[in-house]
């Protein structure tokens, strides 16, 4: 097998490391990750400018772009793409922000098995975990080829022994952001930082929420179509009026 890890963390981020060394002896693996963090990056492009891609000491590769464009980088091909292990949950709304799930989006785009794999925690003790679940998750697409899905995966942050088990969800819902904090840099130029998520709003039982709190990894099969076809008829009535 041969496997596209990729990440938004960038590529000296040790969820990375774990998982490329965690399979290494599973697959043929190549690690294209962007060369700094690229955390809510989403499924941007680099279109205004040319990419480099340059080998880290570790082999791996670094572009200076985005995880959207790491998958574009190879001759040939893998038979699926990884993205993590990202250091922090992508549940819910997040997963429109994430540059984890975008690179595991666009080998889904390009017709292959892709997994975006994220340990829900502000702590990360446990990269460990999801490394064992993404070995799991890789040995059974060997005994049984996986479709090309996108999977979002979120594990909990917990010992190997203290997950439960694996469910399979749908995504919650945040409640909206906190807002913008407005400050000033040393120069006594006025900047924002962009507020911290919401809490969860939308968590109850069968959503990606509720599983990892409950220690269980949760996996959520995404799509890419955004059309909502609940408001196709009624959006067409207000429109002839």
């Amino acid at each position: 097998m041969r496997i596209l890890l990729s990440n938004d963390d960038g590529y000296f981020a040790p969820g990375l490391e774990q998982l490329a060394t965690a399979l290494s002896t599973r697959a043929d693996i190549t690690v294209v990750a962007p060369e700094r963090d690229r955390s809510g990056a989403s499924n941007s492009l680099t279109l205004d400018r040319p990419l480099s891609v340059r080998r880290a000491p570790n082999g791996f590769l670094f572009v200076n772009g985005t995880p959207t464009d790491c998958v574009h980088l190879l001759d040939e091909l893998p038979d699926m793409v990884i993205s993590g292990i990202n250091f922090g949950a992508n549940m819910g709304d997040d997963t429109i922000y994430s540059g984890t799930v975008a690179a595991a989006t666009e080998g889904y785009l390009l017709g292959i098995p892709s997994i975006a794999i994220s340990l829900a925690s502000t702590t990360a003790r446990h990269f460990e975990t999801a490394s064992d679940i993404a070995i799991d998750f890789v040995e059974r697409h060997r005994r049984r080829m996986a479709a090309p899905w996108l999977l979002n995966v979120n594990v909990p942050d917990v010992p190997r022994a203290e997950v439960n088990g694996i469910k399979i969800t749908r995504l919650g819902r945040r409640h909206r952001a906190e807002d913008v904090i407005r400050t000033q840099s040393p120069r006594g130029e006025t900047v924002y930082w962009v507020g911290a998520a919401g809490p969860a709003a939308d968590a109850g039982d069968g959503t990606d929420f509720h599983a990892v709190e409950q220690h269980f990894v949760s996996v959520t099969p995404l799509q890419i179509d955004l059309t909502n076809r609940d408001q196709m008829t009624e959006v067409g009535e207000w429109l002839e009026r």
